[in-house]
């Protein structure tokens, strides 16, 4: 099963063009637009429900950076290889890739932690993530770049790590510095205001 929905994915992808690329380039970018996203609704959102948004993205950091670390260990241990290092005449590469071990997806670890913890405090922006990752993950796998298991591997890791976080007592504390860390972000903010309004 593993091997037939990987090649029904990466021939279907080889076989139209027109999905090909932009698949390949949300796979390209995705980091970057998490990442963003992330940036975004600590720095942007306001009102009542900013402290809520910044508990959100702290978490969703911390649950992404624990999870990737767990994921590094994993990937040593179980040390599988790529579809295209292990089938190269089976799988079409889209793009050049290290040949790293592959199992779980780190792009799915970290898409899936990120999305929970945001889904945890925010349903409509998790819902939002939660859409991002999945789409991630299986172009991951249409690339050729994992086998599906990897990115359902990497799923669970990442969405069992956010759970984990969400714990009360860890979840508390999550919260305390990312209100701090928020009051220190409104405090530069405020200060560069006062500063460029002298000026002026």
């Amino acid at each position: 099963m593993d091997h037939g929905l990987l090649h029904a994915l990466n021939g279907f992808l080889a076989h139209h063009d027109y999905v090909e690329d932009p698949v390949l380039a949300y796979s390209n970018f995705a980091e970057l637009l998490f990442l963003v996203l992330l940036a975004g609704l600590f720095v942007f959102t306001r009102g009542y429900t900013r402290r809520a948004a910044r508990r959100g993205v702290i978490g969703a950091g911390l649950s992404a950076a624990v999870a990737l670390a767990i994921a590094q260990v994993l990937a040593a241990l179980v040390d599988r290889q790529r579809p295209f290092v292990s089938d190269p005449g089976g799988v079409h590469l889209f793009a050049r890739h290290v040949a790293d071990p592959g199992f779980p997806s780190d792009h799915a670890t970290a898409s899936f932690a990120i999305a929970v913890a945001i889904l945890l405090r925010s349903r409509r922006w998790g819902y939002v993530t939660l859409a991002l990752a999945t789409v991630l993950s299986v172009s991951r796998v249409a690339l050729g770049i994992h086998f599906p298991t990897d990115v359902l591997a990497g799923a669970a890791l990442g969405g069992a790590t956010a759970l984990a976080l969400w714990i009360p007592p860890l979840r508390g504390r999550l919260h305390v510095l990312a209100d701090r860390l928020g009051g220190v972000w409104d405090g530069a903010v405020a200060a560069i205001g006062r500063f460029a309004t002298a000026r002026w």
